[in-house]
């Protein structure tokens, strides 16, 4: 190899600080998954190199197709046979993470990926070890995002499901539900997951509270997928239980 690519290759090692595992968990995506990857992928985080895992939660409509054709070394794809929920999806990523730290990126295009270098920054600085993106440290848009009424109860049902996480783990918080946690993969050691469907935000937050962990919050937003483009999120029976999970998990595992 000649010195000048050695040489190269050694000063981007010199200046990476991170590895960050970004998983994607996938079901029935197949209008998105294209763009998602391709946005996560050509996002640069300055002294942090990426670990893309996606993870096919048993998709039935053209999603498996789609990332079967993708060649190339810069996804790691693995895929469940059957559906078993964005938990359960999340968990596989995790137990094939290499990084040093773990975010969560969803499949839609409500989040983009431009954001994670926003939450990583407090990591680089060695001010915050744990990073949740809110999308909620604001009044309700009434005129734009929560102008309809599934989104205006989807609003204070998470700022409600916020507030008693506040109170159950004695810190203050005003998205738990938020895709995006970034935290480090050795908060994991010793304790279990067990959440297979969308509990696993306040599974996952309760027991990083527990484990004395603190939350800082970094401001973004999003554009929000309405119901018609394939939203998944059940306010009411997948709100009942979040409060459940916050609530069990306070006391018991």
């Amino acid at each position: 190899m000649p010195k000048s690519i050695k040489s190269k290759k050694a000063r981007r090692a010199r200046i990476l600080k991170m590895k960050l595992s970004i998983i994607i968990p996938v079901y029935n995506e197949e209008k998105t998954i294209a763009e998602i990857l391709e946005r996560v992928k050509k996002e640069i985080i300055p002294e942090v190199e990426k670990e893309i895992i996606v993870v096919d939660d048993g998709s039935t409509d053209g999603t498996r197709q789609k990332l079967k054709s993708i060649k190339g070394n810069d996804f790691k794809i693995i895929f469940h046979e059957k559906n078993g929920g964005k938990g359960a999806a999340v968990r596989t990523g995790i137990k094939n993470a290499t990084g040093d730290y773990i975010i969560i990126q969803d499949a839609d295009l409500e989040y983009h990926p431009k954001l994670i270098k926003d939450l990583v920054k407090p990591i680089l600085e060695k001010k915050a070890e744990v990073v949740y993106g809110t999308r909620l440290n604001r009044m309700p848009h009434l005129n734009e995002e929560e102008s309809k009424h599934l989104f205006i109860l989807h609003f204070f049902g998470n700022r409600f499901l916020s507030l008693v996480t506040s109170i159950l783990y004695g810190q203050w918080i005003t998205d738990m539900e938020t895709c995006y946690k970034l935290f480090p993969k050795k908060a994991l050691d010793g304790i279990k997951l067990n959440a297979r469907g969308f509990e696993f935000e306040p599974e996952i937050t309760a027991k990083l509270l527990k484990k004395g962990y603190k939350i800082k919050e970094v401001s973004i937003s999003v554009i929000p997928r309405g119901y018609d483009e394939g939203k998944k999120l059940n306010t009411v029976n997948d709100g009942l239980k979040a409060l459940w999970s916050l609530i069990k998990y306070r006391f018991l595992d």
